[in-house]
């Protein structure tokens, strides 16, 4: 589920040490294994270029327009494969609509660094990203492994085998399933756990449950849900396949949408706005977009809490067991926006004025830290990506969370450090930038 909350100061939370107890197919090829490392001063001093903040922020624009752009590509493509699925069901359309739908999530989990301090984005993000979800509202599920949340009476709704609801007091209407619908139907009755659209909403339609609670493996949903006639599996595949064109099209015009709000030139969107403001107002809103996803979300919402917890139903992407892969493309975002680098899925790199730029012009060896800290964080999630698709003995997140995984715990617990040190160094690039009102959020979580 999205959080929102207030960051405190980091230098009230970060001595504290962190207290914890203890949803595939591989995407190695697509993990960056080439993690820059640090730079010594002598280099970093050679290569500084006089940029001013004002180039950093427009190039900040930049880059979210270009992570957002490939966002987009890779849904659109995602959106045919979806559509080649239903026209012919076989195992092997059902295998690259999966495929697609793991690309596109390379793309858009870079982009989320741009959320926190753009509330153009966060207002937005929900439609697409919201989790975890209660599966049952969207369609049939195994009920005796199904852990959903309390009073929720969407729950269990099925929207796919159903021709109206009745959540909240209300009788709604879901005889034709449309991007629409799918829109006003999240949240329905009140409750964050009724997500009828976005990623997750495809991905437990493309996977199904994951029944193997602690154990390896990933949903198994079978082709045959998509089939016609008297080859369809657990009825409904009809408005199944309605449902998953509704969700693919609303995910599409959703990143268009966003695509538009940071394109150059124009004099109405959002980055017309942002440009216009302070530009100490825009490196504020960068740097309180790495700090906050860096340790409130992810170290805290997307890992802690799972690890303390030990729940899978708060693994992000739960049903395809591709949690690792998102938590370290979230990583990866953190550290584009710091490095002004921005590389898509096709390979195309855009590169320019950068706040690391701007912190080498006045202060060399806090550059270099910074830059070391991000890519040990990035470190730390590859071994949890190496960990999760190792060829022998694969551990996914779900499995590092099992009470009892000591090892997995260790790979957790390295990330979650990693980003709680990461995030004290983005704080004092704040003040050395002459930001003194950044504190990002911690979620509540006691570092």
């Amino acid at each position: 589920m999205s959080s929102r909350f207030t960051w405190k100061p980091l230098a009230l939370v970060i001595s504290a040490s962190v207290v914890l107890t203890a949803c595939n197919q591989s995407e190695a090829e697509q993990v960056s294994v080439n993690t820059q490392p640090a730079q010594t001063v002598e280099q970093s001093v050679a290569s500084q270029q006089a940029v001013t903040p004002r180039q950093v922020a427009v190039h900040y624009a930049d880059l979210a327009h270009a992570t957002y752009k490939d966002s987009l590509v890779t849904a659109q493509a995602l959106k045919q494969a979806i559509a080649e699925l239903l026209a012919s069901p076989t195992e092997a359309n059902l295998q690259s609509a999966r495929e697609a739908w793991l690309k596109a999530r390379v793309a858009y989990q870079q982009s989320e660094v741009f959320r926190f301090g753009n509330a153009v984005v966060d207002d937005w993000e929900g439609q697409l990203n919201a989790w975890p979800l209660d599966e049952g509202m969207i369609d049939y599920v195994k009920e005796a492994d199904y852990q959903y949340e309390l009073g929720n009476e969407g729950a269990l709704a099925n929207i796919i085998a159903s021709e109206s609801l009745q959540v909240g007091g209300e009788t709604i209407d879901v005889s034709e399933i449309t991007p629409q619908l799918l829109a006003d139907l999240n949240e329905i009755g009140g409750s964050e756990a009724n997500v009828a659209s976005g990623y997750h909403a495809i991905e437990f339609l493309l996977w199904g449950q994951d029944l193997n609670g602690f154990a390896v493996g990933a949903g198994e949903r079978s082709v045959s849900d998509f089939a016609q006639g008297e080859n369809c599996t657990n009825g409904n595949c009809d408005r199944r396949g309605q449902y998953l064109t509704a969700a693919s099209e609303l995910l599409v015009q959703d990143l268009e949408w966003m695509v538009a709000q940071w394109a150059p030139g124009a004099q109405d969107n959002y980055r017309a706005e942002l440009l216009a403001a302070d530009t100490s107002e825009v490196v504020r809103r960068m740097l309180f977009g790495m700090g906050s996803l860096s340790l409130g979300e992810l170290a805290g919402e997307r890992m802690k809490v799972a690890l303390e917890a030990n729940s899978y139903e708060d693994e992000h992407d739960c049903f395809s067991d591709n949690t690792h892969n998102s938590h370290y493309y979230n990583a990866k975002g953190i550290q584009n926006v710091y490095l002004g680098r921005y590389v898509s899925t096709s390979g195309e790199e855009l590169k320019g004025p950068s706040l690391s730029d701007l912190v080498a012009i006045q202060d060399t060896e806090l550059d270099v830290r910074v830059k070391s800290d991000l890519a040990s964080s990035m470190q730390a999630l590859e071994v949890m990506v190496a960990a999760a698709e190792s060829s022998e003995a694969p551990m996914p997140f779900d499995m590092m969370i099992a009470p009892g995984n000591e090892k997995g715990a260790e790979i957790i617990n390295a990330a979650i450090m990693a980003l709680v040190k990461q995030t004290g160094s983005i704080e004092q690039v704040a003040g050395k930038l002459g930001i003194t009102s950044l504190e990002p959020d911690t979620a509540g979580h006691n570092f």
